[in-house]
């Protein structure tokens, strides 16, 4: 897959590209690590945050918005998504669907992956979860997995 400096994310609606950086997007140029801080101000162009886990003096290369439906701190102020799905989704499984990923993943599927602006009964849908090609369908409140398969995920 190639990196693209702008996303289209599904909860602002989808239909406009923001920068990546901007974002939550998995979709990025590299492997660095990930931490929920507090933003403590502003020193000139220097960015000060308080409470993550690296190294004093560590670069901070990647700011992401908080989302309180997704994080853990239930404190903390709002960033510019404000709330959960109203209505999850509920999830049905294949017959012979591996127990240890349903869990994980119905959490997932239920808060509906799809692009805001998308509501095509039939549609399939699809994304790469555990190194295999998830695919499922959504009609009215359920969510239905079709396919959890090897076989075409890159």
């Amino acid at each position: 897959m190639s990196w693209h400096p702008t996303v289209r994310p599904p909860r602002l609606g989808g239909n406009q590209s923001v920068g990546v950086w901007a974002t939550r997007s998995p979709f990025r140029p590299n492997p660095l690590g990930l931490s929920c801080v507090e933003f403590a101000g502003l020193d000139g162009l220097d960015i000060l945050v308080r409470g993550a886990d690296l190294m004093d003096g560590t670069p901070v290369y990647d700011i992401k918005p908080y989302v309180v439906y997704a994080d853990s701190f239930p404190d903390a102020a709002r960033g510019f998504v404000t709330g959960a799905p109203e209505h999850p989704l509920k999830v049905i499984f294949p017959e012979g669907f591996p127990e240890e990923y349903r869990a994980v993943l119905e959490e997932v599927l239920s808060m509906d992956p799809r692009p805001a602006y998308q509501d095509e009964p039939g549609r399939i849908y699809g994304f790469p979860f555990y190194g295999r090609d998830l695919r499922f369908r959504v009609d009215g409140d359920t969510l239905e997995v079709l396919q959890w398969d090897i076989k075409g995920c890159r």
